[in-house]
């Protein structure tokens, strides 16, 4: 599985950066061609980086929640949940403590 999963990654790494070679091949030409200056290449170049990260944030947050909605229907606590429940758990056995050294 963690093979399968490894090569997945691989694949999308490398369709990224392929993707992201043939954008700015586009680029230059268009800079050669005149049909757009360096600046607007740059620009164009940054926001498409940007819109990535952006989706790529978005993918993250998304499968994310879907882990932990995964989690939480296979009987696992979060840790604010389990930090809660120590929390009063260690109340709970100084009340008891307490209560025997007052007999």
């Amino acid at each position: 599985m963690a093979n399968l999963l490894r090569k997945g990654f691989y694949l999308g790494l490398g369709a990224a950066i392929s993707g992201k070679e043939k954008v700015e091949k586009g680029l230059s030409d268009m800079v050669r061609k005149g049909e757009v200056s360096p600046t607007e290449a740059r620009e164009i170049l940054n926001d498409w980086a940007e819109k990535g990260e952006q989706k790529n944030n978005d993918w993250n947050e998304q499968a994310q929640s879907r882990i932990q909605t995964q989690l939480k229907n296979l009987g696992f606590v979060t840790r604010e949940e389990y930090e809660r429940l120590e929390a009063r758990l260690e109340r709970l056995e100084k009340i008891q403590n307490q209560q025997k050294e007052s007999l």
